[in-house]
């Protein structure tokens, strides 16, 4: 049965909907500040004081995630090649979602006074490197899905529908399922949903199946309506290879985009980096329960969904350039104002103990993240139009979505040495702001105008 060109499109921003949650929910606000709690009990129990078992707890976290980022990027240049290839992409994108799926669904295990930590992030890396590697493919499927000129309001609207999916879910999980690890009672004082056991947590614990679930039932509709184009046999993977380091070589004439490239890549691993500590930062700095960190993230993706469906009527009236710049600014400062925040002081100024400003600040932050967070990568997007044509659409895209994946251990990996080394986590995030900072002064050598060819 024929699939009409709207469907496909719907199909293909169904994945960011269903693939979302696992940012929202597990990355960034439910699983997250969960694995903190469990993170600093352990390591209290092996005798550490509370800031040390805090900064620990946020290490090993960060580790892990260095360690993923390791791996997505050994393998991700292998797997774009084939991507960019004329071979097929849909059975990758099965693989990746059993990986999703089954990770997710491990999650479940990691309970309270876990011997060892290590089966949790191992599960949560195998998922989160399904969900990142499976979106390299469906990122190479967009030049087909419509004309040159549409591809940036696909794209930011795939972002706003990806956002809102998040929220969606986020919302749904902490009315019914997340309990207050105080009273075992929901957003809305309700029990745990189906009889779940607040004493063990098993409400919270529950964010991996309900993550699981909801991403094997909204792809329902990417794997009916996307369809892929009946191509030849594909390329073989040495010539794939050999096409990918032609493309790497050319750079030198293509100088905007080489920097563009190098600057994204600092700047969005950092900001990957910050939706990934959301959660564990607002457990081990603010002391926030695992409900208010997801309230935060409810606000925060309400903020990016918004954000990415204006910034990309802004960035159409302005430019993506300077769009991306003064989310960088705003990224920036919101990082500086996380490192001089605590329950008790603010810049250095002790504030009245029990005084709602700290969290205000803090959900104030969430807000700037969102927004800001949102804008730049669908002005990210953007930008990466102007610097190719419709003709070598497929191959930058699929080089950007290489180039986003490079460097994906290096915040995680310079977090987890400057917690380590100065001993607390809210100091600990400073390599953000390093990295945020030097990304927009790259920005300077890139051309507002890319590449594009006159009419």
């Amino acid at each position: 049965m024929a699939v009409s060109a709207r469907k496909r499109i719907w199909g293909w921003w169904f994945f960011d909907w269903a693939s979302q949650p696992y940012n929202t929910l597990l990355l960034t606000f439910c699983f997250g500040p969960y694995f903190a709690e469990v993170a600093r009990g352990y390591f209290a129990a092996q005798g550490q004081a509370p800031d040390l078992a805090a900064a620990s707890s946020q290490a090993y976290w960060t580790g892990a995630q260095t360690v993923t980022g390791f791996i997505i990027a050994a393998l991700a240049p292998i797997l774009g090649v084939v991507a960019d290839s004329r071979g097929r992409k849909m059975p990758w994108i099965w693989l990746f979602s059993v990986m999703y799926v089954a990770g997710a669904f491990a999650l479940w295990w990691t309970t309270p006074g876990m011997p060892t930590l290590l089966a949790s992030v191992m599960w949560f890396s195998i998922g989160f490197i399904g969900m990142e590697l499976a979106t390299n493919f469906t990122n190479a499927m967009m030049p087909g899905l419509a004309s040159h000129d549409e591809m940036g309001k696909i794209s930011g609207t795939g972002f706003a529908f990806g956002y809102l999916g998040g929220v969606v879910a986020l919302f749904v999980f902490l009315l019914f399922f997340a309990e207050d690890a105080k009273t075992g009672k929901t957003l809305i004082g309700l029990a745990p949903a189906f009889g779940l056991d607040p004493a063990t947590r098993e409400g919270t614990r529950s964010v991996g199946p309900f993550t699981a679930i909801w991403y094997v039932v909204f792809m329902i509709p990417f794997f009916l309506w996307v369809r892929e184009p009946a191509v030849a046999a594909g390329q073989k993977l040495g010539k794939g290879l050999s096409a990918l380091g032609t493309t790497i070589r050319g750079l030198k004439d293509r100088p905007s985009l080489l920097v563009f490239l190098i600057a994204s890549m600092l700047y969005r691993d950092a900001l990957n980096a910050t939706y990934a500590l959301g959660g564990a930062f607002a457990s081990n700095v603010m002391g926030w329960t695992v409900i208010q960190s997801g309230t935060f993230g409810i606000i925060a993706a309400i903020a990016a969904t918004v954000a990415s469906w204006a910034g990309g009527r802004l960035d159409s009236s302005v430019g993506p350039k300077p769009v991306i710049a003064w989310a960088l600014v705003a990224l920036t400062a919101t990082i500086i104002v996380m490192m001089n925040l605590s329950p008790n002081s603010f810049f250095g100024s002790p504030i009245a103990e029990g005084s709602s400003l700290p969290d205000m600040i803090f959900y104030g932050c969430g807000v700037v993240i969102g927004a800001a967070g949102g804008i730049a990568q669908a002005a990210s997007r953007t930008l990466m139009v102007f610097h190719t044509t419709e003709k070598d659409a497929a191959g930058d895209f699929g080089f950007y979505g290489l180039s986003g994946k490079a460097t994906a251990f290096l915040a995680p990996g310079l977090i987890t040495v400057a917690t380590l080394w100065l001993g607390n986590a809210r100091t600990g995030i400073a390599p953000l702001v390093l990295l945020f900072a030097l990304g927009l002064i790259l920005l300077i050598w890139v051309n507002p105008n890319g590449e594009r060819r006159p009419r």
